[in-house]
C-alpha cells in the first residue's frame, strides 16, 4: 500500500484552511503545517510513489532519492523558519501565496516527469509574484509585472523543450541528459531552468524584483526559486561545461554589482545570483565532490541568505528604508538584528566554523582537483567580493559609521527568534559539518579543516579586510541607480509601447474606421443585392418551376380517368409527337 504523503499537501490544504482560524489559533496552525512538512520528510523512505497515466504519459509525483530529500530537508525547515519569521503578518492572502510558493517548490523537487515538473514550475511562479505585490508600492507592482513575464517567458521555453523531448523520445520522464545526447529539446529545457536559476544573461529579474517585496515575501523567494532550479539542474544536466563557465561567471559579476549597490536587499539580491554561480559551475563541473558541493553550498546558502534577508527585512520594517546611505549606528538600537545579520555575514564569506565555510569550499576545491585553475581563481576573486561587500560595507554603513537621524528599535520578537534559530543553524553546520555531509547524495570524501584550508580563508579573509579600511570613503554609498541588463528590456518595452501608442494604433484606428465608413457600407450594399437577386432570380426560379410542376400536376390528374381507352389514344398520341418531332428534325 502507497503511504508516502506529499508535503506540499500540507501547505496546499493548509493555507486554505488558514483563513477560518483567528488569533494564536492562526499562528499556531501557520507554524504546525511546516512542522508536520519536516516529520513527514524525516519519515521518508527512498522509492518512487504517485505514479499514474495520464494523457497517454507517465507521470510520477513522488520521486524520493537522497538528491530530492536533501532540497525537501531545507525547504521544509526554511519553510517553518519563514513562517516564524512572518507571524506577524495579518493578511491571509500573502500567508496563502507563500505556502503555495512553498508547496509548489516541494511538488517540484519530488516531481519524476518533465510534466508534473511543468505544472509545478507555473504554479510556484505565479505564486511567488504575489509576495512581490503584496508590498502594495508602484514600484512593487511594476516589478511583480515584469518578474511574472521574465518567468513566463522562461515557462514557455521550458514547455516547447518538453513537448520537442515527447516527440523525440514518445515520454516526459525526467532523467539525466547527458553533453553528447543533447540537441534543441534538451538546450531548450536548460535555458528554462537557466532563468530560473538567473544564470547571466537571464538574471536580472532577480535584483529587480526581490527588493521590491514584502518583508517577510523576501526571506521566502531567496531561498526557493533559485534553488529549486539548482535541483534540477543537478538532476537533469550534470557535466555540462557552458554551466561551468557561466555559472563561474556569475559569480563574479554577482559581487561586482553588490559592491556599488546602496540599497541592502538589492545588494544581497545580487549576491544570490553570485553565490548561486557556485552552485551552477559544481553542476558544470560534475564530478561527485562539485555535486556534493553544490547541494551543500544550496543547503547552506538558504539559510544564511534568509538570514541575511532577514537582517535587512527588520531594518526596513523598522526604519522604513534600506538604502545604506539614509542608515547609520544602528548597532545602538537593534543590537541583537545586527549580530544575527553578522553571523550571516560571516556565514556567506566562508568564516572558519561557520556554514561557508564547509560548503563552498567543496566547490572550489573540485574545480582546482579538475585543473581548471582559472575557475578556482575567479571563485576566489568573487570570495574576496562577497566579504568586501555583504560582510564589511553593509555592516559598517548600517550599523555603525555615521549615524543617521533614525531612531529605531528591535523587531518584533517572532522576527528575532527566527533570526536566532537560523543563526545557530549556520554556526551548528559550520562546527559539525558531517550533519550536512551525511545527507549528501553521492559518495566523495571531503574534509574542509586542513591547515591548508584554513589559512587560505584567513589569508583572503585578512587582504579583504585591509582593502575595505584602505578604500572605506570610495566604498561609500550614494543614492543611484546602476544600470543591468534589464535596462535593455524595460527600454525595449518602452520603445515598444511608444511604437504601438504612436503607429501602430492610429494605423489601426484609420484602418477601422476605413472598414466602418467603407467597407460597411460595401458589405449592406452587396447584401442588399443580394437579397434582391435572391427574391427575383433566385425565389422566381424556384417558386415558378414550383408553380409549373404543381400546375402540371392537376393536368395529370385530370387526366388519370381510369378509363382504359383514354390511356391507350394518350400513349398513341404522345408516339405519334415523337416520331414527328423526330422526322422535322431532319
Amino acid at each position: 500500500m502507497d503511504k508516502w504523503v506529499h508535503p506540499a499537501l500540507f501547505f496546499f490544504i493548509g493555507s486554505l484552511l488558514l483563513p477560518f482560524f483567528k488569533g494564536k489559533a492562526k499562528k499556531g496552525i501557520a507554524l504546525l503545517i511546516p512542522i508536520l512538512s519536516i516529520i513527514d520528510v524525516a519519515l521518508m523512505q527512498a522509492g518512487t510513489y504517485g505514479a499514474y497515466r495520464f494523457l497517454n504519459a507517465n507521470v510520477v509525483f513522488g520521486r524520493v532519492d537522497k538528491l530530492s530529500l536533501i532540497f525537501a530537508w531545507v525547504f521544509t525547515i526554511m519553510a517553518f523558519l519563514g513562517a516564524l519569521y512572518g507571524l506577524h503578518r495579518k493578511e491571509d492572502g500573502h500567508y496563502i501565496a507563500g505556502s503555495f510558493y512553498i508547496g509548489s517548490s516541494l511538488g517540484a523537487i519530488f516531481s519524476g516527469d518533465y510534466l508534473t515538473l511543468f505544472i509545478f514550475w507555473e504554479i510556484m511562479a505565479f505564486s511567488s509574484v504575489f509576495l512581490v505585490w503584496y508590498r502594495k508600492e508602484q514600484r512593487s507592482i511594476d516589478a511583480g509585472y515584469r518578474y511574472l513575464l521574465i518567468h513566463i517567458f522562461g515557462g514557455l521555453l521550458f514547455f516547447m523543450g518538453m513537448m520537442l523531448y515527447y516527440a523525440k523520445t514518445g515520454n516526459f520522464t525526467f532523467t539525466r541528459i547527458f553533453p553528447d545526447q543533447a540537441s534543441l529539446p534538451e538546450y531548450l529545457i536548460l535555458a528554462g531552468f537557466c532563468l530560473n536559476a538567473a544564470v547571466i544573461p537571464l538574471h536580472a529579474w532577480l535584483p529587480d524584483a526581490y527588493p521590491e517585496s514584502t518583508v517577510e515575501g523576501a526571506v521566502l523567494m531567496c531561498a526557493f526559486t533559485t534553488k529549486t532550479a539548482v535541483y534540477v539542474l543537478l538532476r537533469g544536466f550534470p557535466g555540462f561545461e557552458i554551466l561551468a563557465v557561466m555559472g563561474t561567471a556569475m559569480t563574479v559579476y554577482g559581487v561586482f554589482y553588490a559592491v556599488i549597490e546602496n540599497d541592502i536587499r538589492r545588494v544581497l539580491a545580487y549576491h544570490i545570483v553570485s553565490q548561486v554561480g557556485y552552485m551552477v559551475a559544481g553542476i558544470g563541473i560534475g564530478t561527485e565532490l562539485a555535486l556534493n558541493g553544490a547541494c551543500a553550498h544550496a543547503f547552506a546558502h538558504i539559510l544564511y541568505k534568509a538570514l541575511l534577508f532577514m537582517g535587512a527585512g527588520s531594518i526596513l520594517y523598522m526604519t522604513g528604508t534600506a538604502k545604506l546611505s539614509k542608515l547609520g549606528g544602528l548597532y545602538k538600537y537593534m543590537p541583537l538584528t545586527m549580530i544575527f545579520y553578522i553571523v550571516g555575514a560571516i556565514s556567506i564569506s566562508g568564516f572558519p566554523f561557520f556554514s561557508g565555510f564547509v560548503s563552498k569550499s567543496m566547490i572550489t576545491a573540485s574545480a582546482h582537483e579538475t585543473g581548471r585553475l582559472w575557475l578556482f581563481g575567479l571563485m576566489n576573486l568573487a570570495g574576496i567580493g562577497t566579504f568586501l561587500s555583504v560582510g564589511l560595507k553593509v555592516t559598517y554603513f548600517a550599523f555603525f559609521g555615521k549615524e543617521a537621524p533614525i531612531e529605531a528599535k528591535e523587531p518584533p520578537r517572532n522576527m528575532l527568534w527566527a533570526m536566532g534559530l537560523t543563526s545557530a543553524l549556520c554556526f551548528l553546520i559550520g562546527v559539525f559539518p558531517d550533519a550536512l555531509y551525511i545527507l549528501l547524495p553521492y559518495k566523495s570524501e571531503y574534509h574542509p579543516y586542513t591547515s591548508h584550508h584554513f589559512a587560505e580563508m584567513l589569508q583572503i579573509l585578512s587582504f579583504t579586510g585591509l582593502v575595505f579600511f584602505l578604500l572605506v570613503k570610495k566604498l561609500s554609498p550614494e543614492d543611484k541607480m546602476n544600470l543591468d541588463v534589464d535596462y535593455i528590456y524595460r527600454k525595449g518595452g518602452r520603445i515598444f509601447m511608444w511604437i504601438d501608442n504612436r503607429i501602430v494604433s492610429p494605423i489601426d484606428a484609420f484602418w477601422g474606421e476605413l472598414y466602418r465608413t467603407l467597407g460597411l457600407r460595401l458589405l449592406f450594399i452587396n447584401a442588399k443585392i443580394s437579397y434582391a437577386f435572391d427574391r427575383t432570380v433566385i425565389d422566381g426560379i424556384v417558386d415558378g418551376s414550383a408553380v409549373s410542376v404543381r400546375t402540371l400536376g392537376f393536368v395529370v390528374r385530370k387526366l388519370q380517368t381510369g378509363r382504359i381507352q383514354a390511356y391507350v389514344g394518350m400513349s398513341l398520341f404522345i408516339f405519334f409527337f415523337i416520331i414527328w418531332f423526330i422526322l422535322m428534325g431532319r
